[in-house]
């Protein structure tokens, strides 16, 4: 049941929008920066932020906006995050979770690595259909997005080119106990999804909070 009300708080359209935006910045957000993106007045943005981390959607903490710190610098003001935790509902209730961490240990145990790969690449290709290979980064956003990755683009650093980045592992709560299985039939999939002959290609680069996958210019597309 606390799954189901901590959904149904998201059913008010203004509540839903100030956590899409929260969650879509990855970072600490402040009630100013939320009720101005979302076009809302303050007080009732903090009322909304307040009731979504009552409800465990969000995570909040406090501290000083400014940058500055000692006199003058302020008082500390409150941010939010998203929570750590998932939720789920299912009616009547379904237990999947634990069917899929069986069937991943029992995968581990027998080595079928290779096996599970090929077929999340399979699955990946299935899934693009007709479609030739990805064209471009931009276009691999809107492809990982539709499947709840929620990815981003990442700015070049020096030496390397732009890539996506993406905050959401939809299989994060068997990744945690069986990552290199997971991560390596994830890899898969979205080489399956994107295509391994066109522009971009996906490979494994692991970051705390993120999909261990990023996705980049293939090296025979790099100038």
């Amino acid at each position: 049941m606390e799954d189901i009300d901590a959904i149904a708080v998201l059913q008010d359209p203004v509540r839903r929008r100030l956590y899409e935006y929260v969650v879509a910045q990855g970072r600490e957000v402040g009630r100013n920066e939320a009720a101005e993106a979302t076009g809302v007045a303050r007080t009732l943005a903090a009322h909304h932020l307040d009731k979504l981390t009552g409800a465990g959607l969000l995570e909040s903490g406090s501290r000083r906006l400014s940058g500055r710190s000692g006199p003058g610098a302020g008082r500390p003001a409150k941010v939010y995050t998203r929570a750590r935790g998932e939720r789920s509902v299912s009616l009547p209730a379904r237990d999947y979770r634990t069917a899929a961490e069986l069937l991943a240990e029992a995968a581990e145990l027998a080595g079928l690595d290779a096996g599970l790969c090929a077929a999340a690449r399979r699955r990946g290709e299935s899934l693009r259909g007709s479609a030739g290979p990805c064209g471009g980064l931009d276009q691999a956003v809107e492809t990982l997005a539709a499947r709840g990755y929620e990815p981003y683009l990442e700015g070049a650093e020096e030496g390397a080119g732009p890539v996506v980045r993406m905050r959401n592992c939809p299989f994060h709560a068997v990744a945690e106990s069986f990552p290199p299985l997971v991560c390596g039939m994830n890899l898969a999939l979205l080489e399956g999804l994107l295509g391994e002959e066109g522009p971009v290609r996906a490979r494994l680069d692991a970051r705390p909070g993120e999909c261990c996958v990023i996705v980049e210019a293939s090296k025979n597309n790099d100038d």
